[in-house]
């Protein structure tokens, strides 16, 4: 067992060469080749500590501790930073070892990263991680049946990322490049086309191309529009910890209560449960109180930019800022919002230790709005329904694998 190389890398990268692998290229049970950077051969040699081989299996140290895949047959030559790397002996099949890590492992992983800014999970900590280890034809066993599962749980992660992919793009051509009205500006007079053909039903879209303006005025937004603070929409709120000394505040566990590292191993949107729960008299410590279903959640530092969206009640501690949707805005363009203006929000942030997001610098923060706000409810209409089966693909896969009930 060994950790990849985790020193600077910046000035190693090439244009081809062999693959190098960091924590946003792992997710569970699968390789992501997102932003995939490369080293030359020679300098893959001299990292041979860090280098990979098919049927390794990594894990995630820091960003998202504890996320883990195994490098597949086609990864024939890779090296890798910060990811612990695990070479399973004869007893142990690398795919059981990843699937045990992925959804049993989360309480030894979470109670076992150090570290005060930046919290990260340690060779010394993988090697006394506990496992249920059957035999090999066992696990065998076990792998088959999970293996139909896969292919489920692959097919509605593709769902997942399109149906997201369809609200992003859809609020892009409204909000940040004014598709609507650009087209219209162009002399554009189909409705359907108006709308990017986003909007098929014609009835529908005509009713939607309506509220957007046919020209532009001298500042560069459609006329009617104005540059205007998230404040002026959505409140931004903050959490906080209840002393962890006093046991009143956290027995009896009765409400949700959800810091980052609850979001940093998600694989979808919604939060559906949190690693720890407070009492009554914990609830009463924390000033924004529980925040509804929808509520979008923004990490604000250590990283700063997580995000998730509420499915139960739930208390935030102090790295969030917490967007409750309204009947004018709504999760999804909150979300949406958060997402394509994310370097915004991380431009806005500071701090020596580590860089935050202060709800004082997050409130300021412009984006192009209508003086029609129904075009916000109006994108609601189109991109809640997306949000939701998109939600309900999440909880699916969120029960579908596990260990204990094979």
């Amino acid at each position: 067992m060994t950790v990849g190389h985790v020193g600077s890398m910046a000035n190693e990268y090439v244009a081809t060469g062999i693959p190098f692998l960091r924590s946003l290229n792992i997710e569970p049970y699968r390789i992501s080749l997102q932003d995939l950077k490369f080293i030359s051969p020679d300098f893959h040699r001299r990292l041979r500590k860090s280098s990979l081989k098919p049927g390794d299996v990594v894990i995630i140290r820091t960003g998202k501790p504890g996320v883990c895949t195994v490098i597949p047959d086609w990864l024939t030559d890779a090296n890798c930073s910060d990811l612990v790397i695990v070479r399973c002996g004869d007893d142990l099949h690398p795919r059981y070892l990843a699937y045990w890590v992925n959804s049993l492992a989360a309480h030894h992983i979470g109670s076992n990263l150090v570290g005060a800014v930046q919290q990260h999970f340690n060779v010394g900590s993988a090697r006394q991680m506990p496992i249920l280890l059957p035999p090999r034809d066992e696990q065998e066993r076990i792998l088959s049946v999970l293996a139909t599962l896969d292919d489920k749980i692959e097919l509605n992660r593709r769902m997942n990322e399109t149906l997201e992919g369809m609200a992003q793009a859809i609020f892009r051509d409204w909000f940040v490049d004014f598709g609507p009205t650009r087209r219209k500006a162009a002399g554009e007079a189909d409705p359907v086309a108006i709308m990017g053909g986003l909007t098929p039903a014609p009835a529908r879209a005509a009713e939607l191309a309506a509220l957007f303006p046919a020209a532009f005025g001298d500042d560069g937004l459609p006329v009617g529009w104005a540059e205007t603070a998230i404040s002026d929409l959505v409140k931004a709120q903050g959490g906080s910890t209840p002393s962890t000394g006093d046991e009143a505040l956290w027995a009896p566990a009765k409400h949700y209560w959800a810091t980052p590292k609850d979001l940093s191993n998600m694989n979808d949107l919604a939060l559906f449960d949190t690693a720890r729960q407070i009492s009554d008299a914990g609830l009463a410590k924390i000033p924004s109180g529980l925040l509804p279903v929808g509520s979008v959640l923004l990490s604000s530092r250590a990283p700063i930019g997580y995000l998730a969206i509420a499915q139960v009640p739930v208390a935030i501690n102090q790295g969030f800022i917490g967007l409750a949707p309204s009947a004018e805005v709504g999760s999804a363009y909150l979300y949406c919002w958060c997402k394509a203006n994310m370097d915004k929000i991380v431009a806005n942030a500071n701090g020596s230790t580590f860089q935050e997001i202060s709800k004082k610098n997050f409130r300021p923060i412009t984006s192009a709005l209508p003086a029609n706000r129904q075009i916000i409810a109006e994108f609601g209409k189109v991109a809640e329904p997306l949000f939701a089966r998109l939600i309900a693909g999440a909880n699916e896969r969120s029960g579908s694998v596990c260990l204990n009930s094979l």
